[in-house]
């Protein structure tokens, strides 16, 4: 193996993950649910997994999505914001190989009566401390 060193952080991005959800301020939204698209990137130390080929040096991303429609499909917030906190915030606390993660919820039909493709709300989290508790893989 050649040694090299580091120049930037490794990364994970999970792009367009489409789900159904019931979020939103309007009753008739969380009633009647409506498609959501997250995406994420994922600071996270991959040289290991790189190197030994383990998926338990890792995070299996099939989890992450499994994590994500979870709390896209089976709870439900007022607001869009709230939603992509709540994703950040269980992210951290199952993957301590997380050190920073960007998530961004796209709603792509919000009900107004104007023309637009969506709106989207992107927040960057980065882990306060070290922990070694959660899932690495």
């Amino acid at each position: 193996m050649v040694n090299t060193k580091v120049s930037k952080p490794d990364r994970m991005q999970l792009h367009r993950i489409e789900l159904f959800g019931r979020h939103g301020v309007f009753e008739e939204e969380r009633r009647l649910g409506q498609r959501w698209i997250v995406d994420l990137d994922l600071q996270i130390d991959l040289r290991t997994a790189g190197e030994s080929d383990q998926l338990e040096h890792s995070i299996n991303y099939a989890e992450i999505y499994n994590t994500v429609k979870q709390i896209v499909e089976e709870e439900s917030y007022q607001l869009v914001e709230a939603l992509t906190e709540r994703i950040a915030a269980v992210l951290f606390e199952q993957y301590a190989l997380i050190s920073e993660a960007t998530v961004r919820v796209t709603k792509p039909n919000p009900p107004f009566d104007i023309h637009f493709q969506g709106v989207t709300i992107e927040m960057t989290r980065v882990r306060a401390e070290s922990s070694s508790s959660g899932s690495g893989a």
